[in-house]
């Protein structure tokens, strides 16, 4: 009952690809946004809107992260609990007398 989960790590090319695809995101709504027919404060204002939803989105994903960070590390507690307790209980060792009142 020693079963330690393995670590699932991404590769480089995975991270690579995810930095780049939100590079290509970001870029590609900056410049819409910069050749867009528009006032400029209507731009602005969508600019602020991106970098707003843009780092909501980030604190977003860190959140659930921790959160399942957390839900692993209570079930690696119980786990460890649960074995111990299995380690020491021996269904053959003589039991002890009980007193009756």
């Amino acid at each position: 009952m020693n079963e330690t989960p393995v670590k699932q790590q991404n590769t480089g090319a995975y991270y690579g690809q995810a930095v780049a695809s939100f590079g290509v995101a970001i870029a590609a709504v900056a410049l819409g946004i910069y050749n867009m027919d528009a006032d400029g404060w209507v731009r602005a204002f969508l600019g602020i809107a991106v970098l707003y939803l843009t780092t909501s989105a980030f604190t977003l994903a860190k959140v659930i992260r921790d959160r399942q960070e957390v839900t692993q590390i209570v079930t690696r507690v119980d786990q460890a609990r649960m074995e111990k307790i299995m380690t020491g209980y021996d269904p053959f060792a003589p039991k002890p007398p009980t007193r009756d009142r």
